[in-house]
């Protein structure tokens, strides 16, 4: 646990789910932290995100969580949490933030699970009336009204001195050429997006952009293992293949050096855009997987945001690959 300075409020926030959905309380928490005088923010995750909010600056002790309601409610109530703000809940996770005997504990008014909170917020997401960070600072804002809206980024803060390293290390690991910009495709088929360009696609958009000053990365995930094995098949060694054995953090730290990252609307977008590079991403066609509820948060002057029908046509990849070079040619320009 990092040392604090004297405090008045424990502000416990949670969000128990996937690496995306994690980073989109990320704004919510930096304003939580910057915003109120004298406080310590406690975060609830799963495993997945766990060591990586340990990382983060603005937070100051982390809780894991897990399926067990009574040592779940013993660990929270040990933190002596006088305030909870929940961006995601079920039923086990209210239990067992109901029994730890917090006074105060807000929550979207959403699912049954509701009544175990009392401060709830009506917000309708299913609406997609706003982005899904947006409707997360709303909570802390339900309490908090005066915090202001607007975040800095990068959210995630670089040390320079692990910047440097961890880039440096990779370069010399893969042989890149100092000189040349970096573009990352992650084709992320184990993920959870509804939309995404089929892999023979993404290699057609990498060979579309083929340049002597851009060194082509495709990185993969844990689950990504055929993916992997057409880019090897097919692009040999003329991209690099990076594996999946980098931390949420390293991993942050190493793309922030890339010009543009390439990929489906999952995990790794999310930490693209909480670097502040520039994104091309891939969302589903419905209302609900779409940019407007599940956009990353960097600047949106550095989000390229697409729609895709599982079914798309030639010609909606032709209007893609045309936006991708367009944008790649602005890049090389710079």
């Amino acid at each position: 646990m990092k040392q604090t300075k004297s405090h008045s409020m424990n502000i416990l926030i949670t969000r128990h789910d996937k690496i995306g959905d994690f980073v989109l309380t990320l704004p919510m928490i930096k304003l939580a932290k910057n915003n109120i005088k004298n406080v310590r923010i406690i975060l609830l995750v799963s495993k997945v995100n766990f060591e990586f909010a340990k990382e983060l600056e603005f937070v100051d002790d982390v809780i894991l969580y897990e399926d067990d309601i009574l040592k779940l409610a013993k660990k929270i109530k040990k933190a002596k949490i006088d305030v909870s703000i929940s961006a995601f809940i079920d039923t086990k996770l209210g239990l067992a933030l109901f029994l730890s005997g917090i006074k105060q504990r807000v929550a979207p008014a959403t699912k049954i699970a509701q009544i175990f909170f009392n401060k709830r917020l009506k917000q309708r997401r299913s609406r997609v009336e706003k982005r899904e960070f947006e409707y997360n600072i709303d909570l802390l804002k339900y309490l908090y009204p005066n915090v202001k809206s607007y975040f800095s980024r990068p959210v995630i803060n670089m040390d320079k001195k692990r910047q440097k390293l961890i880039f440096d290390e990779f370069k010399a690991r893969y042989k890149i050429d100092e000189n040349k910009q970096i573009i990352c495709f992650h084709p992320g088929f184990g993920g959870s997006s509804d939309g995404n360009l089929k892999i023979e696609d993404y290699v057609r958009l990498y060979r579309s952009i083929a340049s002597k000053n851009i060194q082509i990365v495709f990185s993969f995930g844990p689950d990504d293992k055929k993916s992997l094995e057409y880019i090897k098949k097919y692009c040999g060694n003329s991209v690099v293949c990076l594996d999946s054995k980098y931390s949420l953090i390293d991993f942050c730290y190493l793309i922030s050096n890339f010009k543009i990252f390439v990929s489906t609307s999952t995990g790794p977008m999310h930490l693209a855009g909480a670097v502040n590079i520039t994104t091309f991403s891939f969302f589903g066609s419905s209302l609900f997987a779409s940019a407007k509820r599940w956009g990353s948060i960097n600047e949106p002057s550095k989000q390229n945001n697409f729609s895709i029908n599982k079914d798309y046509l030639e010609e909606d990849y032709i209007k893609i690959e045309q936006e991708f070079k367009k944008l790649v040619s602005e890049i090389e320009s710079e």
